[in-house]
């Protein structure tokens, strides 16, 4: 099955300012992916802007797909400029996705700004365990897709660096506190997260103070998406790994900060 395909624009939809929706019909069938895959997505016809971007899956809805993405520079203001019918040619689904056999008797998901993105792919293949959500961002304008993720019947632990909504501060804070209120069933945990890189490394710190297992999903730039290029390569305690072929998710103690 190939991995290059074509897609028709169903709906593309902002949500909040800089950041979008987009629903995708794939032209042809494409494998299933999994929560923390991604897409190469290429915005446009022309050689500008010449590399695709890279975007992980948000939801699967049986053989169409969104993904959930940030105007942050030339390609992706292209991208949100796209209309229903429009076609893209895309790349994927491609990496390393979370493990989805779990056996530990509570889940754990953390996600910080678009971080939420491949969160809600997993949460929503997980809610028959009810996981217990934090969810971060700089302020309340920031935080998606909170009405889907009630819907999903979870209820997100919120916080915010501004305090407009949850508790203000970071997210790996209000989870330090809960994990003090409740040591003595920690360890029966399994941390999952995706979001910024110094959120990630505190979570990496606090999993290695309490023992707890866990994979989070690398936010790299990344050209190829295919490994070729070495030019996502983080340290890991198994030498240098490639974000978009190895990756992006890695065990928690595997990343060498």
């Amino acid at each position: 099955m190939s991995r290059l395909f074509k897609a028709s624009i169903i709906e593309n939809i902002q949500l909040v300012k800089n950041h979008y929706l987009i629903t995708l019909h794939p032209l042809e069938k494409i494998k299933k992916p999994k929560p923390g895959n991604f897409f190469m997505v290429a915005v446009d016809h022309n050689l500008y802007p010449l590399l695709r971007r890279p975007i992980s899956i948000h939801r699967w809805l049986n053989g169409d797909f969104q993904l959930l993405y940030r105007v942050a520079g030339k390609g992706t203001s292209i991208l949100s400029r796209k209309k229903p019918g429009d076609i893209l040619e895309i790349l994927g689904p491609l990496g390393n996705g979370f493990p989805l056999k779990i056996n530990s008797a509570h889940i754990i998901l953390v996600a910080g700004g678009l971080g939420v993105a491949p969160m809600f792919a997993l949460a929503e293949l997980l809610k028959k365990r009810n996981p217990a959500l934090y969810y971060g961002a700089r302020t309340k304008k920031e935080l998606l897709r909170i009405d889907e993720l009630n819907a999903l019947g979870l209820d997100p632990i919120i916080a915010t660096d501004d305090g407009s909504s949850g508790e203000k501060g970071n997210i790996v804070n209000v989870l330090k506190r809960h994990i003090a209120r409740h040591l003595s069933s920690i360890s029966d945990n399994m941390l999952f997260a995706c979001g910024p890189e110094p959120m990630l490394k505190a979570l990496s710190l606090l999993a290695e103070k309490h023992g707890l297992q866990g994979y989070m999903a690398l936010e790299q730039h990344m050209a190829c998406g295919l490994g070729t290029c070495l030019g996502c390569v983080v340290k890991t305690t198994k030498g240098y790994r490639r974000v978009c072929k190895e990756g992006p998710v890695f065990p928690i103690e595997e990343i060498v900060w």
